[in-house]
């Protein structure tokens, strides 16, 4: 399945005029094969093996032409550090309080919040966001062996 979001990806970006290099091919195929909604830091520490000239700056770089293309989402939750989520669909998050993972789930039922939201107020929605905090297996099962 990655592989068909990597190739509308591409289409997307050559659509959109964006050359492909490799440095740009590696930071978007990882985006897509990631479950983890990684930092710009940690792709960058993913691919320097791969591509020792590249900087951080050009993750920056070309995570900024995916969101500006639609490909990627920028998740800020209030820490230093944004985190990216390349788009395959409309999901909501969960995010563990203790090691900040985040796991992606859907609840189609969510969508009707924008149409109620809509009525309600009068406004026209362009989106929301829904995040849900909590304490991750891991990290629950952890506080067990604690006790």
């Amino acid at each position: 399945m990655s592989e068909v979001f990597l190739k509308d990806a591409l289409v997307t970006l050559k659509e959109s005029g964006v050359r492909i290099t490799p440095q740009r091919h590696a930071i978007l195929e990882f985006l897509i094969s990631s479950e983890t909604h990684p930092t710009a830091d940690e792709i960058y520490r993913a691919l320097e093996a791969d591509f020792p000239n590249m900087s951080v700056a050009t993750v920056y770089n070309n995570l900024r032409v995916f969101r500006n293309a639609g490909l990627v989402k920028e998740l800020t939750y209030g820490d230093a550090s944004s985190r990216f989520d390349f788009v395959t669909h409309d999901h909501y998050h969960i995010i563990c309080d203790n090691c900040g993972k985040i796991v992606d789930f859907h609840h189609p039922g969510l969508e009707e919040v924008e149409h109620l939201a809509s009525h309600v107020t009068g406004f026209e929605v362009n989106s929301h966001r829904l995040e849900v905090y909590g304490t991750c297996p891991d990290c629950a099962a952890g506080a067990n062996k604690a006790k």
